[in-house]
């Protein structure tokens, strides 16, 4: 498994729509092996392949309950919305405050070409929304209501 670099805000891949994944074969289990070390290694929550250069539809989320690798996701449902800070590997040091929806239902493949159905809400709503904006080739601070530094988020 290899650290891959991390793309930052500016970069034309993170503003592109990503291709749907056709095959999955060993060249992308080892792109989801690879992400999911990247993110580990950067101490992230969620990681989506435009952020390591491949415009393709993979994300992997971890929020503490093991690693998600999700194929081509998409929201089925949704509802409520809420609040919440953000904070993204391509953007370091900046934060904002960005209205997502509170919960919300993916269907995805898995990295056996499974179709797997998750749904969640807090935090695991707003990382799966977060990284398929990725994919769309959307940034959390182009939804954000504020933006701001991180020495502004420790004296809050």
């Amino acid at each position: 498994m290899a650290i891959m670099d991390i793309k930052k805000a500016g970069d034309s891949v993170l503003k592109n729509v990503s291709a749907p994944v056709g095959k999955i074969d060993k060249k992308i289990k080892q792109l989801l092996d690879d992400m999911g070390k990247t993110m580990y290694e950067a101490d992230g929550v969620g990681l989506a392949a435009p952020q390591v250069g491949i415009s393709l539809r993979l994300i992997v989320i971890d929020v503490g309950e093991g690693i998600l690798e999700l194929i081509n996701p998409e929201i089925l449902e949704y509802e409520g919305s809420n609040l919440g800070t953000e904070g993204c590997l391509s953007i370091p040091g900046m934060y904002g405050e960005v209205e997502r929806y509170a919960k919300v239902t993916v269907e995805a493949l898995d990295r056996s070409g499974k179709k797997v159905r998750i749904s969640g809400d807090g935090l695991l709503a707003r990382a799966l929304q977060h990284e398929i904006d990725h994919l769309n080739g959307i940034l959390f601070i182009e939804r954000a209501k504020s933006v701001f530094k991180e020495k502004d988020k420790e004296q809050s």
